[in-house]
């Protein structure tokens, strides 16, 4: 059976990102809200985002509130603007019978994404 999974990973502390806000959209002709989690203690979501007849082929994005994570966690900046606020990562689903897992790889000032297993 098909899902969608995801994790979030902060690179520059070395630890599961907690607690980072994540919404899911299928896009298309119009955008459409399908779900939204917080990251766990292990910067995973506790169950997949989109599965079974839920999870069809097509083009979707994920959206973390990456701006509001690093406030919560990091200390005070002199800086009124964030580098970074949300990452969204836009991807396509060619077969949903598979396993897709779409993690991010955060820090302050980049990141980086990939299709895992």
């Amino acid at each position: 059976m098909g899902r969608l999974t995801t994790h979030v990973l902060d690179t520059s502390a070395g630890r599961p990102a907690a607690g980072v806000r994540i919404e899911l959209f299928r896009t298309g002709d119009q955008k459409l809200r399908l779900a939204e989690a917080i990251s766990n203690d292990d910067g995973r979501v506790e169950s997949p985002l989109l599965e079974g007849d839920e999870f069809c082929a097509g083009e979707y994005e994920l959206v973390f509130h990456a701006g509001d994570y690093f406030a919560r966690s990091e200390p005070v900046s002199h800086s009124k603007q964030r580098f970074l606020d949300q990452v969204v990562i836009r991807f396509g689903v060619d077969d949903a019978s598979e396993h897709y897992h779409v993690p991010l790889l955060l820090s302050p000032f980049a990141y980086s994404t990939y299709r895992g297993s």
